[in-house]
Order: C-alpha cells, then sequence, then structure tokens
C-alpha cells in the first residue's frame, strides 16, 4: 500500500487576474487617500512595501520612450496602432470591466477625452477582457474613447511593466515619451496637471 498522507500538496498559485484583484482592491483605498491629500507615494509608514516599489518603478519609466510598436485590435476588429498616434498625448490606461477602482476612473476618462479631444487619445486597453464584454460595458459607461483588446499581449503589459494591479496610467508625451506612470487611480485634476507639464494642453 502506497504512503499518500505525507506527500506535500502543490501550493496554489495566484491567477494574473486574481492577484490583479488582490492588489486592485489596496490600490482602491490607498488611491483614494492619495487623490484626497494629493501627495504622489503612500505613507512613509505604509507597511505595503510593495506599494513602494510600485511607486519608485512608476518614477522610473518617466523619460524613457514609450514601446509604442505594437497593433492592437479595438472591440470591433479594427487594428490599432499605437505608433499612429504619435503627435498627440495618450493616455494608455490598462484596465478591466472587472476591476472596480478601473470603473470609478471611467467617468473623468471621458471627460478628458471630450474636452481635449484635438490634444490627446484617451486609449483603453483592457487586459483580459474579450470583444463580446467590452461592447456592452462600453454602451452602458458611453465610453468615448478606443477601447483595445489586450488578451494575449501580455508582452505589451510587460513592455510598460512591471504592473502589479491596475489601474495604470501611462502618460505618453507627443514626442513619444513617457512623461508619467500612475499606478492606481488618478483624479481627472492630477491628470490634466500631469498632462499640461510642458505639453501645450490648455486648461
Amino acid at each position: 500500500m502506497e504512503e499518500t498522507d505525507n506527500v506535500p500538496l502543490p501550493e496554489p498559485r495566484l491567477s494574473r487576474r486574481a492577484a490583479w484583484i488582490a492588489m486592485g482592491s489596496v490600490a482602491l483605498a490607498l488611491g483614494l487617500l492619495w487623490a484626497a491629500s494629493d501627495l504622489s507615494s503612500p505613507p512613509s509608514d505604509d507597511p505595503l512595501a510593495i506599494i513602494a516599489e510600485d511607486e519608485a518603478a512608476d518614477a522610473k519609466a518617466t523619460g524613457k520612450p514609450a514601446p509604442l510598436n505594437y497593433t492592437v485590435k479595438d472591440m470591433n476588429g479594427a487594428d490599432v496602432k499605437l505608433s499612429s498616434f504619435k503627435g498627440k498625448i495618450i493616455l494608455l490606461n490598462f484596465w478591466a470591466t472587472w476591476c472596480p477602482p478601473c470603473k470609478i476612473e471611467i467617468p473623468d476618462l471621458i471627460t478628458l477625452q471630450e474636452q481635449y479631444k484635438d490634444d490627446i487619445v484617451v486609449l483603453g486597453f483592457s487586459v483580459d477582457d474579450s470583444p463580446d464584454q467590452l461592447k456592452p460595458f462600453a454602451a452602458e459607461y458611453k465610453i468615448n474613447y478606443p477601447l483595445l483588446v489586450g488578451a494575449g499581449h501580455e508582452n505589451i503589459q510587460d513592455a510598460y511593466g512591471p504592473m502589479w494591479g491596475i489601474p495604470v496610467t501611462i502618460i505618453i508625451d507627443r514626442n513619444g515619451t513617457i512623461a508619467r506612470k500612475q499606478s492606481g487611480i488618478r483624479s481627472r485634476e492630477q491628470l490634466e496637471r500631469e498632462m499640461a507639464k510642458g505639453q501645450g494642453v490648455a486648461k
């Protein structure tokens, strides 16, 4: 008779989505605090070191060329070349329909796209939703900017990473340089200030 009692079971591993949900919940709570206080980093006594690491990684991305040499399908099946938007300010928003903090940001992104439509383009890069999931969601929220199907494009997520959770918004200037990488929720006013820094966006 074989002994099985002492055979160790494999440790459960979080899927990418499960990890994002967990980190997204933390980001929501902290993001609301940061938005209220307009802080660019978490409190020094915050025990979640991973958030501090995320902030440090975000800061390191500033000034680097944005990887724009990708073509992604939008929710309607059309090819979208990221490089085709060079010359405008790009707000590349990594998100998902199942992400509560992402939903909080959407009205502000809609407003920004409408208010600064001559200067910017908001691109919603859904990390794992299908077109069938995105279309009714876009209709419900009246989204006025392109929604890209990111499922199967983990290479793009990695190119703009590391990402410990979503939402993540990358502000890319007119020359194709990363002007700001922001993990977690950012208010419309804060995004406007980031866009206005040397970008010629009228406020």
